[in-house]
C-alpha cells in the first residue's frame, strides 16, 4: 500500500497527463507573442474516466462461436469495468513550446505482489492480483509557427487514423464502450513513438504523421492488425516505417468532415526475422482509409465513420504466424487481407423539447448506433474465413449530461451475427467524464 501511495504522488507530480484531444487537436494552451498573463497559468491537468456495468445475455464461454448450439441457451453473465481512466499534464514553455503527456489506466491497471507461502516450504510466488494495462499513451514536445498553423511534434503521438482514435473522450461517443467498429479491426487508442507535422489554416485541419510501422507476428482473425501497435518488448521495433495523414474541414456550420489514412510494411518489423527462402519477399503492406463525420447542432447530433483495410501477403503471413513458437506473442491465428468497419449513430436532447430553465444546462440525448464490421472481410488463397467475426450492432439508450463534463449512460446492444451463430445482447449502464482540472 505504502508503494502504491508513493507511486500515485510520483505519478501526479510528474506524469499526470493532459488534455490531449479537443476539437482543433491542440494540447494545452497557446502562447501568443510569448507572454502570459498572471492569471493563465502555463500548466495544464486534466482527464477522463468511465466506469461501466455490464449483463451480457449470452454465454461467455470460448467454444460459443466453434459450438454455437451447445451454448445457445447458457446463463447471461455481468461484469463491472473500468474501461479507460485517464490523467493527462500539459506544460506551455513559451516560445511557441508546449509538453503534452498522457497515461491511461485500463480496465483497472494491474497489481501484483511478491510473496512468501508458508503452506509451500516458504517459497516465494509472484501473484496477480488484477488486470489490466498501464500505459503512456502520449509523451511529446510540440512546436507552434505561425499563430499555430504550422506545429511540429514530437514523441509518443497518438495516431490520428479513424473517428475514435481522434475523437475518444467518453463525451464524444454515445455508447457505454467506445464504438466497437473502428477499436476492432484497427489499434484504439493508437499512440506510437513518432514525428507529426499538423496545423489549423482557416477552415481546414492537416496533420502528417512518421511512424513506425506495425508487426505482423501479432495480427489475429478476430482483431485483424489491431495488436500489431505497441510492442511487448521494452523497446519499439523499426525495421519497417508508416506515413498516416489526417484532412478536418470545418467549412460548414456545425459540421465536420474527416478523411484519413495509414500505409506502411509490417512482416519483418519483428524481433527475430525470418531468413526462409519462401517468405524473403513478404512486406505484409498495411493500407487504411478512413472517412468520418460529425453535425453537432444545439439539440442533435450525428456521427458517422467508414474503414476500410487491406494487408498484402495475409495468406504467408498467416502460414508463418501459425508456425511460430507457442510462447511467441503471436496469437498464432488466421488474418485476412481486407477488413471493414461502417458506423453511424444519432441522439436528439430530449429536455430541448421542455421550456424550462432548470433544464437549460443539463442534457438527455435518445440516441441510437447502427455498426457493421468484419475484421476478415475478404481472405486470400486457403486461409478460412471466421464468418463469427463479420456482425451487425445495434445499441439505442439514453445519455444524461448535468453538467458540460459528466456523463450518466444507459444502452441495450444487440449483436447480430450470421445464422451459423448465436445473437448476443447485452445491457450496459455507466457513468464518465472528461475535462481540464485546471489551465
Amino acid at each position: 500500500m505504502k508503494q502504491f501511495i508513493c507511486f500515485l504522488i510520483l505519478l501526479l507530480g510528474t506524469n499526470i497527463a493532459l488534455w490531449a484531444q479537443q476539437k482543433d487537436g491542440k494540447v494545452g494552451t497557446t502562447v501568443q507573442n510569448n507572454k502570459k498573463s498572471e492569471s493563465e497559468s502555463r500548466l495544464s491537468i486534466g482527464g477522463y474516466g468511465e466506469a461501466v456495468y455490464t449483463r451480457n445475455l449470452f454465454s461467455d464461454k470460448y467454444l460459443r462461436y466453434t459450438d454455437a448450439k451447445t451454448y445457445k441457451n447458457d446463463e447471461s453473465h455481468g461484469r463491472f469495468d473500468l474501461p479507460h481512466v485517464v490523467l493527462w499534464l500539459g506544460y506551455d514553455f513559451g516560445g511557441g513550446w508546449t509538453l503534452g503527456t498522457e497515461i491511461e489506466f485500463e480496465h483497472g491497471g494491474t497489481e501484483s505482489a511478491v510473496e512468501i507461502e508458508e503452506e509451500e516450504a516458504g517459497e516465494y510466488e509472484s501473484e496477480i492480483e488484477r488486470g489490466g494495462e498501464v500505459a503512456l499513451e502520449q509523451f511529446w514536445i510540440n512546436k507552434e509557427w505561425m499563430n499555430g498553423k504550422i506545429n511540429l511534434k514530437m514523441g509518443h503521438i497518438i495516431v490520428p487514423v479513424g473517428a475514435t482514435n481522434m475523437y475518444h473522450m467518453p463525451t464524444e461517443f454515445f455508447t457505454n464502450y467506445r464504438p466497437e467498429g473502428e477499436s476492432t479491426i484497427m489499434p484504439c487508442t493508437w499512440h506510437e513513438t513518432g514525428v507529426s507535422l499538423w496545423g489549423k489554416v482557416n477552415k481546414w485541419r492537416y496533420e502528417l504523421m512518421f511512424l513506425p510501422g506495425l508487426d505482423s507476428d501479432r495480427f489475429g482473425n478476430q482483431t485483424w492488425v489491431a495488436n500489431g501497435a505497441g510492442s511487448p518488448y521494452e523497446f519499439k521495433i523499426a525495421n519497417s516505417y508508416a506515413g498516416a495523414f489526417r484532412i478536418d474541414n470545418f467549412s460548414i456550420k456545425n459540421l465536420r468532415l474527416s478523411l484519413s489514412g495509414y500505409l506502411g510494411n509490417s512482416f519483418k518489423n519483428t524481433l527475430s526475422v525470418t531468413q526462409n527462402e519462401k517468405f524473403k519477399d513478404v512486406k505484409g503492406t498495411v493500407a487504411i482509409g478512413a472517412f468520418d463525420f460529425c453535425y453537432d447542432t444545439r439539440n442533435f447530433i450525428v456521427r458517422g465513420n467508414f474503414d476500410y483495410g487491406h494487408l498484402s501477403d495475409s495468406e504467408l503471413i498467416t502460414k508463418y504466424n501459425m508456425s511460430m513458437r507457442n510462447d511467441s506473442p503471436s496469437p498464432k491465428q488466421a488474418v485476412a487481407s481486407d477488413a471493414i468497419a461502417a458506423g453511424i449513430e444519432a441522439g436528439y436532447n430530449i429536455f430541448g423539447l421542455l421550456n424550462d430553465e432548470k433544464l437549460q444546462h443539463q442534457k438527455l440525448y435518445l440516441f441510437g448506433r447502427y455498426e457493421y464490421y468484419d475484421s476478415m472481410h475478404k481472405t486470400e488463397g486457403t486461409v478460412q474465413d471466421a464468418a463469427w467475426c463479420g456482425r451487425q450492432r445495434i445499441a439505442t439508450g439514453l445519455n444524461y449530461r448535468p453538467i458540460k463534463d459528466i456523463v450518466l449512460k444507459g444502452e441495450y446492444s444487440i449483436g447480430l451475427l450470421d445464422k451459423a451463430y448465436n445473437n448476443e445482447h447485452s445491457i450496459s449502464i455507466g457513468v464518465a467524464y472528461s475535462g481540464l482540472f485546471k489551465r
